[in-house]
């Protein structure tokens, strides 16, 4: 059979279009799916947008799936669910989640999607990437029962880092932003919420992801004696400026980067990614989840969708992509 699709792409910096491709049919091994929803990574994919990944890291910074090179033409995206349609017999109909990029339909081995409970929402389930990445950020942070934690950076990864963590026993959490309006997400996510003028001190541990200076110099100044600054922010090309001269060495404060391409150090034994990204569709059992959806558009309006994004112009958390 023959299988038109359409795929949205960076042509160049600031401009996106999209294109038709005639797929292959799903080989052995392989399965056909069609996509129900799909979600903007707004961080990462605002950046590769702008054209903002330094060439040093475009090897790296590649996704799964992507198609083209940095800075464009490129298909880039990793939030999808959709729905198996041909291949593998143990998957026909099922509701599936892949790391691939905005398309309509697309052909991958059966070992690149993850079965979404039947419990989990399909708009919900498109969270799964950035839970998997805030699994993998708790593996690092190692957070202990009782900690005071803040998280600095209510965007999408920052929020479900913060739900994690209001989950463990005793530990007292705080999001904090720049953006008031995120008071009410930090609500339904059961943690507390500040301005950085007003963000508690003494944290143990502090979650960075807002991706500024400014962010990551606020986390250090809310740290304890000895508490550790864990970032998972993606700076792109920005340059990242610090004042060090003060507390830093005399309370041995620590920053910790933290990153989803490989599994924590101390869990790669014992745990695969396809297993962690299990867990996180497993977590996005939890409703309080739903706070990071923010929107919805059409496939078709990508184009425009994610210049309004990358532009500020768009406000928005995890914005959910609708298929006809």
């Amino acid at each position: 059979m023959t299988v038109e699709a359409s795929a949205f792409w960076v042509r160049e910096p600031g401009h996106g279009e999209i294109r038709d491709e005639t797929l292959p049919d799903p080989g052995r091994g392989e399965v056909l799916v069609r996509t129900l929803r799909s979600g903007v990574s707004r961080g990462t994919e605002a950046l590769v947008f702008r054209g903002g990944v330094p060439e040093s890291l475009h090897a790296s910074m590649r996704a799964p799936f992507q198609e083209g090179d940095f800075p464009g033409p490129v298909k880039y995206g990793y939030l999808n669910v959709g729905v198996v349609e041909a291949g593998d017999p143990e998957l026909l109909g099922r509701t599936v989640f892949a790391l691939y990029p905005h398309q309509t339909v697309y052909v991958v081995p059966a070992t690149a999607v993850t079965v979404v409970p039947d419990d989990v929402p399909l708009e919900r389930a498109v969270l799964a990437g950035t839970v998997e990445t805030a699994v993998n950020a708790l593996w690092d942070a190692r957070p202990l029962v009782g900690d005071r934690i803040a998280v600095v950076g209510a965007g999408m990864v920052g929020c479900c880092v913060a739900r994690l963590l209001a989950r463990m026993p005793g530990v007292d959490v705080t999001l904090v932003d720049v953006n008031p309006a995120r008071a009410y997400v930090a609500d339904a996510l059961s943690t507390g919420f500040a301005l950085p003028e007003d963000a508690p001190g003494g944290r143990d541990l502090v979650v960075h992801t807002s991706a500024t200076s400014a962010g990551l110099q606020l986390s250090l100044d809310l740290l304890a004696p000895e508490g550790t600054v864990l970032d998972l922010s993606w700076y792109g090309d920005t340059q990242v400026q610090l004042s060090l001269g003060g507390r830093f060495h005399t309370d041995r404060l620590a920053i910790r980067s933290s990153q989803v391409g490989t599994v924590a150090p101390g869990r790669p034994t014992r745990r695969t990614a396809a297993e962690r990204l299990a867990l996180a569709l497993d977590l996005l059992r939890d409703p309080a989840f739903d706070a990071v959806l923010s929107g919805t558009s059409k496939f078709e309006e990508l184009p425009s969708v994610m210049a309004d994004l990358a532009a500020g112009r768009l406000d928005a958390l995890c914005h959910g992509i609708t298929y006809s």
